[in-house]
């Protein structure tokens, strides 16, 4: 009970933070965000919650004093800076030149991206990895009021991301390999790869290879996905019941296994009954809880799912209404009998909440201006459920379309997600796929995040965000699976990214 208790919490962390302030990712004035550690791992010795500035095992922060510089406050052991780099060097510039630009990274429309010496040290991090770098990293540091330049060499095993990339990329397909090995190293013993974000982009990272050698980590992981959605109906159940629905669905049109059909009906059975489709399933005590929340009539919020059974606390919510639109469209093709009309009660709730330039806000309701933006992870898992509508009407894929686009016009808030970062990262790129000028936009607007994101020991971490929650408990995991799931994008090797049909996996 204790360990339940202890998940529910974790993962309440990570999806409920609505009620706890949010800090930009430049936050100059309030410095609690560089004061966050990770509970265990490779980065519980680390002193805050810092930028990794990719394999070269340092981390930094940027302070207002020196707004063209990255602070540094640790160096890993055995790394290739450990020995030349030190705490409180300030790094001025990189590949023989100072930094250029000063920070501008935080959230909202004035502020997303990486611009500054973030990008401006990415660039030349990758560069100098290419086979004419021969992996030497040249620095140029501030140490007290001495200029030091140094060098550092990171290799060139790793090169440099192709044009396409992570198409028909070389380095994209070796960091899915040790990113892959890294999962199933770090799958529990239940079966589960960590939270509902682990436990569905982990499991479609495997599947998407259609490689049989991650069949047996995959089944530990449907094993458990079929024990969690026989517990209790309360504790944020709505996110795992998604999860468990994506993940089964992928695998029975992978493998054509009929053995999870009862479970998918039973999913579909829970998610028809946790929808939010009339006033009586509201529980009373949410009018005074939540007031701002509760419905004004019938149709608001009609159609959606929230975090729990009905309605309940802040009520549906657009995130994780768009996994429901999709899981009901993935089970449709597995052969569940799905009704539509509550089916597009989610599509609706999706379309009230989506302004005229494709982007979705929190809830059914418009939040801002018709060209508005912010984080794009609900836009994102709109659209894909949207793309693959089972219905013949134009009207989904137009919707699909008009979200792809808003991501491919507005890329920087890519790595900047609200609630769960890492699980918006992955379904904006789920949706930009679906448009491939789009898709393209977006890896180019984030080769510096999967550049800076990588460590040294192959494994991608969780940069600073907006939202800090998840990661106390988890710096490195939930990273590593959503970009393995990310790289896999291209190869089509599941429905939701492009798969056509093909022989069952055996």
């Amino acid at each position: 009970m204790a360990k339940k208790s202890y998940r529910l919490q974790v993962i309440g962390l990570l999806l409920l933070c609505l009620t706890l302030r949010l800090y930009s990712q430049v936050d100059y004035t309030e410095p609690k965000i560089w004061k966050e550690r990770a509970d265990s791992g490779p980065d519980a010795q680390v002193p805050g919650w810092f930028y990794n500035l990719g394999i070269t095992g340092l981390r930094a922060k940027w302070v207002a004093k020196q707004p063209q510089a990255l602070l540094i406050k640790y160096v890993f052991p055995k790394s290739p800076a450990d020995g030349q780099v030190k705490v409180g060097d300030f790094i001025i510039g990189a590949g023989g030149k100072r930094f250029i630009e000063k920070h501008r990274n935080g959230y909202g429309e004035k502020a997303f991206g990486a611009d500054g010496p973030i990008s401006e040290f990415a660039q030349v991090l990758e560069e100098c990895q290419s086979a004419q770098g021969k992996g030497d990293l040249s620095l140029t540091l501030l140490r007290g009021k001495e200029i030091h330049e140094i060098s550092i060499n990171v290799g060139t095993k790793y090169g440099t991301f192709a044009p396409s990339f992570p198409q028909d990329c070389r380095k994209s397909d070796l960091i899915l390999a040790e990113l892959l090995k890294y999962i199933v190293d770090h799958q529990q013993q239940n079966g589960s790869f960590g939270d509902p974000v682990h436990d569905t982009f982990s499991p479609l990272a495997l599947l998407a290879t259609g490689e049989a050698k991650y069949l047996p980590a995959i089944k530990r992981n449907l094993i458990y996905h079929k024990a969690s959605i026989q517990e209790s109906s309360d504790g944020l159940a709505n996110w795992t019941f998604m999860s468990a629905a994506i993940v089964l669905s992928e695998y029975h049109l992978a493998s054509g296994d009929k053995n999870v059909l009862p479970d998918l009906q039973h999913l579909y059975d829970l998610l028809v009954k946790n929808q939010y489709l009339n006033m009586s399933q509201i529980n009373p005590e949410s009018k005074k809880s939540h007031p701002d929340s509760f419905p004004k009539g019938p149709k608001e919020a009609h159609g959606g799912w929230g975090h729990n059974p009905g309605f309940e606390g802040y009520g549906p919510i657009a995130m994780i209404t768009g996994q429901g639109a999709l899981a009901f469209a993935l089970m449709q093709r597995c052969g569940i009998k799905i009704d539509r009309k509550k089916h597009d009660a989610a599509y609706e709730f999706l379309a009230r909440g989506t302004g005229k330039n494709g982007y979705v806000w929190y809830g059914d309701s418009l939040g801002g201006e018709p060209d508005d933006w912010a984080d794009m992870g609900r836009t994102g898992a709109a659209g894909i459920a949207n793309f693959f509508s089972p219905y013949e009407d134009p009207v989904y894929r137009e919707r699909a379309l008009s979200h792809a686009r808003v991501i491919g016009l507005h890329p920087q808030s890519f790595p900047d997600t609200h609630a769960s970062p890492m699980m918006g990262m992955a379904y904006t790129a789920l949706a930009a796929h679906t448009d491939s000028d789009s898709f393209r936009k977006l890896m180019d607007a984030n080769r510096w995040w999967f550049t800076m994101a990588q460590c040294q020991d192959g494994s991608f971490y969780y940069q600073p965000n907006r939202d800090n929650s998840g990661y106390g408990a988890d710096s490195r995991t939930i990273a590593s699976s959503v970009t393995a799931f990310i790289l896999t994008i291209p190869k089509r090797g599941l429905v939701i990214t492009g798969k056509e049909a093909k022989p069952p996996l055996k």
